[in-house]
This record gives C-alpha cells, sequence and structure tokens, in this order.
C-alpha cells in the first residue's frame, strides 16, 4: 500500500486483536451498533427514532466517524452532543480532529484500489472540518477520551466493536474487498481467536458485508450509516445483534446464539440534500467525491452484501 498523507496508516492507530481480549465495557441482550454517519443529521434522527423502538435490555454504539460532512458549526455541535449521549468510540476523522497529524491527513488508511484524486479531497475535507470544531475545544477533549474499539457482551456472547479492523482504526481487513478472498477470512477468523469474540462489527470502508467465517463467528461491517450503501438506494445502514430476531430486517444471519441484522436507515433525503448542498455545493470537494453516492448510491448491490454458510443466511419478513 502507497504511503502519504490519506493513505499510510499511523503508529498510534494499532492495538492488535489481542487488545480486546480484555473485560466487557457493557452486557445487553440486544446492541446496535452504526458506524459513518458523516454528519447526517437526517439519519441520525431516523437511526435514533428506530433505536428507541427496541424494546428490552439495549445499547447503542456508535463506532467512529460519525462527523465528516457537518463542517456548519451548530450542525457540528449538534451532532456530537447526540453521539455523546451514548456509547461512542473514535473512528479516524474523530482521530485527527482531537490528535491531528500533519502525516496522517485524513487519516482513513485509503488501499491502492482508491484513486488520488479521492485521496486528497479527503485531506482537505478534514482540514475544513477542524476549523468547524475549533472553537469548541471541549468537544475536542471529548473526543479525545473516547476508546479507538470496545467489546460488548450481548446474551453472553462477546462482540469486539472497532471502525476498521482488530488490528487498526482505520484497517480496511474488514472491507468487502478483503473479505472476499480466502486468506481475507482465515485472518479475520484468526482475529476472532484472538480477542475471544464470536463477531467483529465494524463500518470504516464504507460498503457493508456481512460476513460468516465459519465456526459460529462472523464479521459485520454497516457500511454508512449516513450514505446509500446499495446501488439507487436513498438510506443507511446500521447494525443490530440480539439475542432475538425481530421483524424488519434488510436481511441477517446467525452467528452462535445471536441474530445478526442490517437495519435500514431511511432517513429524509430531500432536506438532507439541501443541508449538505449549504455546504458541499458543486465544485467542493466533498461534492465531487460523494454527492452520485447521496444521490444515487454506489456500484454495489445488496446482493453482495451478505455471504454466509449454507443454511446461515436468513432474509426476516
Amino acid at each position: 500500500m502507497a504511503d502519504g498523507p490519506g493513505r499510510g496508516c499511523p503508529l498510534g492507530y494499532r492495538y492488535g486483536a489481542a487488545s480486546l481480549a480484555g473485560p466487557e465495557s457493557l452486557q445487553v441482550d440486544t446492541l446496535w451498533v452504526a458506524g459513518g454517519v458523516y454528519g447526517n443529521l437526517e439519519a441520525l434522527a431516523r437511526l435514533l427514532e428506530l433505536y428507541d423502538e427496541e424494546p428490552g435490555d439495549k445499547a447503542l454504539v456508535f463506532n467512529g466517524d460519525f462527523h465528516w460532512f457537518d463542517v456548519a458549526r451548530d450542525d457540528f455541535a449538534r451532532l456530537n452532543a447526540a453521539v455523546l449521549a451514548h456509547y461512542a468510540t473514535r473512528g479516524n476523522v474523530e482521530t485527527e480532529l482531537a490528535f491531528p497529524s500533519p502525516d496522517a491527513g485524513c487519516g482513513c488508511g485509503y488501499p491502492d484500489w482508491v484513486g488520488d484524486a479521492e485521496v486528497e479531497r479527503s485531506n482537505r475535507m478534514i482540514e475544513r472540518l477542524r476549523a468547524a470544531a475549533a472553537p469548541s475545544p471541549e468537544t475536542l477533549r471529548a473526543l479525545a477520551r473516547l476508546p479507538m474499539h470496545l467489546v460488548a457482551g450481548v446474551g453472553g456472547e462477546r462482540v469486539g466493536i472497532v471502525h476498521g479492523d482488530a488490528d487498526s482504526l482505520a484497517g480496511w481487513a474488514f472491507s468487502q474487498e478483503t473479505l472476499r478472498t480466502s486468506t481475507g477470512i482465515e485472518a479475520a477468523r484468526a482475529s476472532l481467536v484472538a480477542a475471544n469474540a464470536r463477531i467483529f462489527a465494524s463500518s470504516h470502508t464504507c460498503l457493508p458485508v456481512l460476513q460468516s467465517v465459519g465456526d459460529g463467528r462472523a464479521i459485520v461491517n454497516n457500511g454508512a450509516a449516513g450514505m446509500p450503501n446499495f446501488s439507487g438506494s436513498r438510506f443507511g445502514l446500521a447494525t443490530r445483534i440480539s439475542v432475538r430476531a425481530r421483524a424488519g430486517a434488510l436481511y441477517g444471519i446467525r452467528a452462535g446464539t445471536l441474530e445478526v441484522e442490517a437495519r435500514a436507515i431511511a432517513y429524509d433525503h430531500d432536506a438532507w440534500r439541501e443541508r449538505f448542498l449549504a455546504s458541499w455545493p458543486r465544485g467542493s470537494d466533498a461534492h465531487a467525491s460523494y454527492f452520485s453516492r447521496i444521490e444515487s448510491g454506489p456500484r454495489y448491490e445488496l446482493a453482495s452484501a451478505v455471504r454466509a454458510d449454507p443454511g446461515a443466511a436468513r432474509r426476516a419478513a
């Protein structure tokens, strides 16, 4: 992988799967995990509505990159307050706000298949977001206190919650591209064993995948809560992991005793489009990188996201 701002992985981002083998931070029957809200306040509002409808013993974890497009200071403050009312971990965006590194750029750790122009735009975007956050040093201190990962107990099973992958805050080992390979699946299984976990829940790489790796273990990457994840769609995704299935899942599998589900976040697209364009009009970096996806989704099909052992997959009614 090429080095340089936006591509290299800072040493401070690295932790290793064994660091997740320690005590659980929370124990619940139902866990929601949402990565990549990306400053979309409309998606955040809908996510919180869906979570509020969840009965029983539950928790919601935002696993990083909840900031990104929210360069309007009021939007930044509103989103930050709402997220930090729940459990949260740092993504590369929050890390580069709290601990800016001149050599990290956006901290995305982009692989070779991402073009240089996109990397450069992301590096400029983090600079603009820093300007929005700078007048709120207390907010930056709060982001700095967030962990890079945590472990949740769900119905007696261990779920590792990361932003990137089992080894790095900005790792791509849980990307749908890597998990298409036998080497990637074997490495993911080994990471789960090292962390003594049933499931890893991640985000970061921006496209969703729910991958069974055998032995009743799974990797679930929700892609983005704040952007479309499939061609022709206009909804985000969150992960629901629970001791019980719930009607309305987009897709899901069973891992051990747990139901692992993708939940659609059907936010107000028109309101979000207007908010996005107010900060990122045509010609801006975010518009060039993301507006097509916001309008029409990425070139990725829903059928590509679910990769289960035979008999393990299920589609909710």
